[in-house]
Formats: C-alpha cells, structure tokens, sequence
C-alpha cells in the first residue's frame, strides 16, 4: 500500500510540473506572438519561437524521429522508475528521474499537438538558444544526475537492475 502511494505521489508531482509547462507555452503563445517581453533588460526575455527541432534548434523537421526518441527515454525513466527500490538512499535518484520524465512528455505533447515545441525564455546576455520550461526539467535534472552519480553512489548503487527475482529468494 505504502508503493502505492508513494506511485500516485509521484504521478501527481509529474503531472503538477507538466501543466506548468504548458499553461506557461500557452500564455507565451498568447501573450509573446506579437511581441517580446523584456524581464531584466540585455539579460533576460520572454519571446515566442517555434522550434521544431532538438536542443538549440538542431535537427529541425524531425518531428517523428523525436517522438519515437522521446518514447524511448520515457519507457526508459519508467523502467528505473519501476526497478529502483523505494529505500530512502534512491529517494534523490528517483526525484530526478520524475523531472526527467515530466520534461520529456512536456516537450513530448508540443510535438504530437502542435508538431513543434514552443520555446520562450531567451538568455540575451549570453545569446543563449531559446528554451521552454521542460528544457529547464530535463537539464538540470541530467545535471543533477552526473554529479549525484559521480559524487554521492557507491560502487553497487546501480545493482537493482542487475537483481533478478530469483535472486532475492
């Protein structure tokens, strides 16, 4: 029962950090199509762009090849989602992967509705390309999982997916 709630905890908090990527998409559509705000002048702003390729705008038109791409990183977050034990020293591991997932079907659900991503914080400082709140979600949570990988797991933290069933009895 304890799994249980700890799953639909968990779907929730997807959910919750979906929709807040795509009420902001919506209300840069609405808002940002004609114009662009500015937040902090020369550093920061909000413009529309449809970006119908990867990250920073590569490969573009290849809509079909990033949602078969997209499902494949989603089957794989379930997948350790599903397998990580629910004991407190994943508790980081899982967390990231739940941003990870939650960026993917993001972005995810531009593509299949709109068949682009709607992109609209823009770094101008740094003429950074222009992303949306899943690039936000998958980056930082990539990040976060290099350095808890490198710095914080022991040699056997990633020993769940090699323990069969059989194993265990």
């Amino acid at each position: 029962m304890n799994n249980i709630i700890k799953n639909i905890k968990a779907f929730a908090f997807i959910l919750v950090l979906i929709l807040l990527d795509q009420l902001t998409k919506i209300w840069a559509a609405k808002e940002l199509i004609e114009s662009k705000k500015s937040i902090i002048e020369g550093v920061l702003e909000l413009t529309y762009t449809e970006n119908r390729g990867a990250a920073f705008g590569i490969l573009q038109n290849g809509t079909v090849f990033f949602i078969i791409v997209s499902l494949i990183i989603l089957a794989a977050m379930v997948f350790l989602y599903i397998k990580t034990p629910a004991e407190r020293r994943y508790k980081a591991f899982r967390i990231i992967l739940l941003f990870i997932t939650a960026g993917a079907l993001g972005n995810l659900i531009d593509r299949i509705l709109r068949g682009y991503v709607v992109d609209f914080i823009y770094v101008k400082i740094i003429d950074f390309p222009v992303f949306n709140l899943a690039d936000i979600y998958i980056t930082c949570a990539t990040i976060a999982l290099i350095i808890y990988i490198i710095f914080f797991t022991k040699e056997d933290f990633f020993s769940f997916l090699s323990s069969s069933k059989r194993d265990k009895d």
